[in-house]
């Protein structure tokens, strides 16, 4: 009986660590991952990132945080689409970057919302020196707020004082989307656009 058990304790032990194994190799591979961190639209981020230079999961992980994939999402605010555009902010960029004009419902075609979101990032980070932190304060708290607290000494722009962010919900946006574009650039492979 005692011979029964030690082998039955020993398979149970194999088992265990051929699981422990499987687990482990599973979780080092991307598409699991992907299963958590879905992405739709990925050929458009993917171009419009390029053509922008930027990283294609600094895009991806804006839109999960912005829309959470909902092409139709509306904020309290008046934010439209993936990337939660507002509708004076995507007439400003579209014509500051020569783009045809365009409808506000238009806001909510995926391709017309990433190519101006990912216009006015790209224009964000240029203004504030490829600072990826500040530009995307910016994007969520405002350029101009986002000036301010430089220029008062509230924020230094830095990655890592960004607990010194004096709007909170710029501060969570901030931590979320530079957290998830490491994930996204991490599991889909893209190409740094920097």
């Amino acid at each position: 009986m005692l011979k029964f058990i030690a082998k039955s304790v020993r398979r149970l032990m194999l088992i265990g660590v051929a699981a422990i194994t499987i687990l482990f190799v599973v979780a080092l591979t991307p598409y699991p991952w992907r299963l958590l961190y879905p992405i739709d639209y990925q050929q458009i981020i993917v171009q419009e990132a390029e053509r922008a230079q930027l990283d294609p999961g600094l895009v991806a992980a804006v839109i999960n945080v912005e829309s959470r994939w909902q092409a139709d999402a509306v904020s309290r605010k008046g934010a439209k689409g993936l990337m939660q555009l507002m509708p004076t902010t995507a007439a400003w960029i579209a014509e500051k970057t020569g783009q045809a004009v365009f409808e506000e419902e238009d806001l909510f075609t995926p391709e017309t919302n990433i190519r101006l979101g990912v216009c006015y990032l790209a224009d964000l980070l240029a203004q504030f020196g490829n600072n990826e932190t500040l530009a995307l304060a910016a994007y969520n708290g405002g350029r101009g707020n986002v000036k301010t607290w430089l220029e008062d000494g509230l924020w230094d722009g830095t990655q890592d004082t960004v607990e010194s962010i004096p709007f909170g919900e710029t501060r969570r946006y901030v931590l979320k989307v530079e957290a998830q574009r490491k994930i996204y650039s991490r599991i889909y492979n893209w190409p740094s656009g920097h």
